[in-house]
């Protein structure tokens, strides 16, 4: 990251919840019965957009950050953006209606597609989807019986950081924060979420096979137990739990925290303002997030919604929002336009090895992710009741 400045706009807004998945409610996949456009006609003149801080800048944070203006002033479609701290808020959002698109993280894009919220999407209509990774295409928490119901907009995995002078010898497990927490009471460190209890999932499958744990987002009722004991145990270890990536600067900084959960922009931040610290992806891959933008299944304004959509994964725009952000592009061209030549390296943006060891978030459904028929997979409700639990 060049410096701190692409995170002033969500630090000033208390945001940086980033796909904060929070979300509570869970909801099968059987998804809705919205028909995907068939044509891109006129603008309507506006366009309603939910966002994550930070993905519809407009200059009013940072003069150097504005890739609405240049939208407007190109398609003649206003943009009216709310911005969301959680994807609970976006969901409900998404429910009254009135927005045209949303930027929704994996643990509440199937909510909104099992609810009928939003359509599916015309990916022939978004010229600059042929230039989508095809990591990112097609994915579970994107699509449903081959239909895509979005356009990636970018991704990150949730890493495994570290104090070089405190954490010795340097860890390459997810058994660090786990079954070795012990060794740091006090000083752990984790992501506040639910969608947390895939972290203890992902390490479970490695580190007790037995318990036939094949997606960290699909568990049955004994291996939700399994991970529920497991993060109990973390919890007596935590010195804190994290959504809001400064605190967790300031924590690594201070030393208050010298071991858990992060994002390579906080990494990156961290190092940046001399805290000692390193950042890696566990010999057990990692979870992550994915953002889509989706369309209403009742937007009012259809045309400027594909409009949007088309422009926010443009090469150009992609490279200005992934590096203000701080995240990798979805779009492979846009590693030509970045600033900042290394920006797509150290996001592993086009490294399609690396992501393939990274689960992104995907919203758990009674019908399990991993295929099987045979037993009823827990929901995010029940992920919810259980992170309440957790924390006591």
């Amino acid at each position: 990251m060049r410096n701190a400045n692409p995170w002033k706009a969500a630090v000033a807004a208390g945001a940086l919840l980033l796909a904060a998945a929070c979300g509570s409610g869970g909801g099968g996949a059987d998804g809705g019965g919205a028909a995907e456009q068939k044509s891109v006609g006129k603008g309507e003149g506006r366009v309603d957009i939910i966002a994550w801080a930070g993905y519809a800048e407009d200059g009013s944070n940072d003069p150097e950050a504005d890739w609405v203006h240049p939208f407007e002033k190109r398609t003649g479609c206003k943009v009216n953006t709310k911005t969301a701290g959680t994807s609970d808020e976006m969901v409900s959002l998404m429910k009254t209606g009135q927005y045209d698109t949303v930027s929704a993280s994996g643990d509440a894009t199937l909510r909104l597609i099992a609810a009928g919220d939003v359509a599916p999407v015309n990916t022939r209509l978004v010229p600059n989807y042929r230039d989508i990774f095809s990591g990112l295409k097609m994915r579970p928490f994107n699509s449903k019986d081959g239909k895509m119901y979005g356009v990636p907009h970018g991704r990150g995995a949730n890493l495994l950081m570290y104090r070089t002078d405190k954490v010795s010898p340097a860890p390459d497990s997810w058994k660090a924060v786990f079954d070795d927490a012990a060794k740091y009471a006090g000083k752990v460190t984790a992501y506040d979420s639910p969608i947390y209890i895939a972290d203890a999932a992902l390490y479970l499958m490695k580190a007790r096979p037995a318990l036939g744990i094949k997606d960290p987002y699909a568990l049955d009722h004994k291996q939700l137990d399994a991970a529920v004991a497991l993060l109990k145990k973390q919890r007596q270890q935590i010195g804190e739990y994290w959504s809001d990536y400064q605190k967790e600067v300031t924590a690594f900084k201070g030393g208050d925290s010298v071991l858990g959960t992060t994002w390579q922009v906080i990494a990156n931040t961290a190092a940046a303002e001399k805290a000692p610290v390193k950042a890696v992806l566990p010999k057990e891959g990692a979870t992550g997030w994915s953002d889509t933008w989706m369309v209403s299944a009742e937007a009012a304004h259809p045309n400027c919604a594909y409009k949007w959509l088309n422009w926010i994964v443009s090469p150009k725009v992609n490279a200005q929002v992934a590096e203000y952000f701080g995240e990798a592009p979805a779009n492979a061209k846009a590693c030509r336009e970045t600033a900042d030549p290394h920006h797509c390296a150290v996001y592993h943006a086009d490294d399609e090895a690396y992501y393939r060891r990274v689960h992104f978030w995907t919203t758990p459904v009674p019908q399990c992710l991993d295929g099987r028929k045979n037993v009823t997979c827990t929901d995010y409700a029940e992920w919810t009741r259980a992170w309440t639990e957790i924390k006591g």
